[in-house]
């Protein structure tokens, strides 16, 4: 079973706006919601992969409940952690070729709530082959919180797939996560090296097992302890790019669940976020693209950075 942690769930909320102008006037064709965050968008992946999967998440108030509501409606497996506060919302506005995204900053998580988070992670570790912490930390956490999950994961013989940025990931690489998932902005950020293999090969040296960073169009770089590859999608694709770093990380959680070398899991994270880009909205992906280019999609060892 793939344990996920999301921190700082969310109701997504899509509106369709084909020509989408900023300082305008616009009719939305569409309007979607649903239950969101990234853990719960790569929970959704893993679903239509047939991976078992359950997410942890704190919820509350109104928007809590409809997160709750879809979530039972979809039959995906979860833990809701009550909390006084209410859970956000995120808004994607998509035209025809790319995404807009407005994300509030979620509640502030109160000690005992984060208590509460905490223990129903550890409880739930021991049945656990993969643990995945996804997205943002909400206020009121501490910046090491995700390193607390990484250490509690390691006591239990658990790998980690980390996906998240700026100091919940570079507060957490010395509890030495497994993997690693930031995308190029990120990355630099972390780092401050706009060189991607020297900037993974400097998270690796903070702690990191290894690297994986998302290069949208330009597919993956992973950096790992058996050697360093690249791979890319076999053709570009536009449209809705939400989602698709969090369907690259449920193959990573997927390959690392069932003991799938790197340039095995490589092609799938690429092809699976390639086929997220052609579907709607986040944690859904166009499964006849997916086989498509899963079948077209290869990686490449390259040389390891120097250091």
């Amino acid at each position: 079973m793939i344990l996920i942690v999301t921190p700082n769930p969310a109701l997504d909320l899509t509106y369709t706006v084909p020509d989408f102008r900023p300082h305008t006037g616009h009719r939305v064709t569409e309007v979607a919601a649903q239950a969101g965050g990234k853990g719960v968008n790569v929970a959704r992946v893993l679903a239509a992969l047939g991976r078992p999967a359950l997410t942890v998440l704190p919820l509350g108030g109104p928007t809590g409940t409809a997160v709750r509501t879809d979530l039972d409606a979809c039959a995906l497996p979860y833990r809701a952690v009550p909390i006084a506060g209410e859970t956000r919302r995120t808004v994607a506005v998509v035209d025809r070729t790319d995404a807009t995204l407005l994300n509030e900053p979620g509640p502030a998580l109160t000690g005992p709530e984060w208590a509460a988070l905490r223990a129903e992670v550890a409880a739930l570790l021991p049945s656990a082959g993969v643990l995945v912490l996804s997205g943002s930390l909400p206020p009121g956490l501490p910046r090491d919180a995700y390193a607390e999950l990484v250490t509690l994961a390691r006591t239990h013989g658990v790998p980690t797939v980390l996906d998240a940025d700026g100091p919940a990931l570079t507060a957490a690489l010395a509890a030495g996560p497994t993997v690693v998932k930031p995308n190029a902005t990120e990355l630099r950020a972390a780092t401050d090296l706009a060189d991607v293999p020297a900037a993974a090969a400097a998270l690796r040296a903070a702690g990191a097992g290894t690297v994986i960073a998302s290069l949208g169009p330009d597919g993956l770089f992973a950096l790992t302890p058996d050697g360093a590859w690249r791979c890319a999608p076999p053709t570009a694709v536009t449209g809705n790019p939400t989602g698709a770093g969090d369907s690259a990380v449920a193959a990573i959680a997927a390959g690392l669940l069932g003991g799938a070398t790197w340039p095995a899991v490589l092609p799938d994270a690429v092809a699976l976020s390639a086929a997220t880009v052609l579907a709607p909205r986040a944690g859904r992906f166009d499964p006849d693209a997916y086989h498509r280019f899963r079948s077209t999609t290869t990686a490449r060892a390259v040389a390891r950075p120097a250091g």
